[in-house]
Formats: structure tokens, C-alpha cells, sequence
């Protein structure tokens, strides 16, 4: 059993937060007892996140005349959430492009990719190399590139150039889960460094070492998982999704 998750929110050195191997416990029970389906997670976590940046980046606050976002999206379940925030991103009149260079076969990334197209978010052929590019074009940037399955030493192309160029940017960074190129278990300065992170269902222990503004989305898990766990979960305020720590 997974002993206090999450012992306090007073200070993130105080967390005991989930490795790789709690995160996929708990996940597989939600979709073989709880009967969670993986698009139904995916919707929850993706709307979360965009919840989650309107709180960070209100439209107000935003530097630039249009309210541009880059959602930068890998070819795993994080880059199905990079999608599924994107459009309600859309929704909530951010004017989000996405670039998701290896798209797959699989029904659901389908899916969310056409529900996209549908809204007329515009796809990327590719990602400009010349950095001042992206820092003229955008207001921020959302990492939904690589999470917390991915094994950060062996990131492929095209995704470790695009780590080289993201780490260039000087507009802020959304991460989703976890900055991409960052060891989930472990405590890293590798990989990306974001402005902004959002934690899904709990932090996971490489978040130890982030000093950025930090959200906790998905307000969902089911009780009884939440008892069997013993998951000392933060109080959400009012009906909101979504909470800074």
C-alpha cells in the first residue's frame, strides 16, 4: 500500500509524491475496476490543465495583442492531454497552434487531433529552429511532449531537438505532469525548465526541485482510492479543479 502521498502543502520538500510504478498502480485501477476509460481520463486531465492556465496566464495578462499559445505535443498520453487542453484553451478564446510532428495510429490520439481540426486550431509542419521566431509569435509555450513513462536518457529525435530549442525560448513554459527530459523519480535540472508546472492526480518526486508556480489538476479520484492509498489530498477551494500548492 502507498503510505501519505501527500503528508503536507506547506512546503513541497515536505511531500512524500508518486514514482513511476504508484502513478501506473493507481492509474490501471481506475481503468480496470473503477471502469475509467482512457479517453475519460485524458478529457478530465486535458480540461484540468487548461483550467489551470487561464489561473496562471489570465487572458488579461497577456503581453501580446492576440492570445497566442504553442501547445508542443509528444506521441504518448501526455501529448493526448497537450490536445485535449489545447481545444478547451479554444474554447475558453486563447488562440492555441499546435505542433505534433509523430502523429499515431492509435483511435483516441486520432480523435483528439480531429476534435481540434474541427475548431480550426491550426497544426504546425514544423517547429521554427530560429527561437526569436517563437518568443515574437506566442504569448507561452505548453510542454505535453514527453511524461512520465518516457525514459528521459534515450529521447529521440524529433523530440530531443526540440528540447534543444524549447530550452532557448525566453516566453514562459507549461509543463504537463512532468517537464519533459526531467526523470520522473528522481531530483533533475535536465530537460526543460519551465515557468509554470501542473501536476496530474499528485506531484511526482522529480517536482522536489521545482521553484516555479506549481498546480495540482484533476480533482477526480474516487474515494475509496483515496482511502486505500492513504492519499492525504489537498483541499480544493469551492468547485474549482484545479489548485496552486
Amino acid at each position: 500500500m502507498l503510505k501519505n502521498i501527500f503528508l503536507s502543502l506547506e512546503t513541497i520538500e515536505t511531500w512524500i509524491v508518486y514514482i513511476k510504478v504508484e502513478t501506473a498502480a493507481i492509474e490501471t485501477e481506475l481503468l480496470r475496476d473503477y471502469r475509467f476509460g482512457q479517453q475519460q481520463l485524458i478529457e478530465i486531465w486535458g480540461h484540468a490543465c487548461a483550467i489551470a492556465i487561464t489561473k496562471a496566464f489570465p487572458l488579461t495578462s497577456l503581453g501580446k495583442k492576440q492570445p497566442t499559445v504553442l501547445v508542443v505535443c509528444g506521441p504518448d498520453q501526455n501529448g493526448s492531454i497537450g490536445l485535449v487542453c489545447a481545444r478547451h484553451l479554444r474554447i475558453f478564446e486563447y488562440e492555441p497552434t499546435i505542433y505534433y510532428p509523430k502523429r499515431t495510429p492509435h483511435t483516441i490520439q486520432q480523435d483528439f487531433t480531429v476534435q481540434c481540426e474541427k475548431m480550426d486550431i491550426p497544426f504546425l509542419s514544423y517547429l521554427p529552429t530560429e527561437v526569436q521566431l517563437i518568443n515574437d509569435a506566442y504569448n507561452l509555450v505548453i510542454d505535453a511532449i514527453l511524461g512520465p513513462e518516457t525514459d528521459h536518457t534515450d529521447v529521440k529525435e524529433p523530440y530531443a531537438g526540440i528540447l534543444v530549442t524549447l530550452k532557448q525560448v525566453k516566453i514562459p513554459i507549461v509543463s504537463l505532469d512532468i517537464p519533459s527530459g526531467w526523470d520522473v523519480d528522481q531530483v533533475t535540472s535536465d530537460g526543460i525548465n519551465p515557468d509554470v508546472l501542473i501536476s496530474l492526480m499528485a506531484p511526482k518526486r522529480c517536482a522536489t526541485s521545482f521553484s516555479g508556480k506549481h498546480y495540482l489538476a484533476g480533482r477526480f479520484l474516487p474515494y475509496d482510492i483515496q482511502k486505500k492509498y492513504d492519499l492525504n489530498l489537498p483541499e480544493y477551494p469551492g468547485i474549482d479543479c484545479v489548485i496552486e500548492l
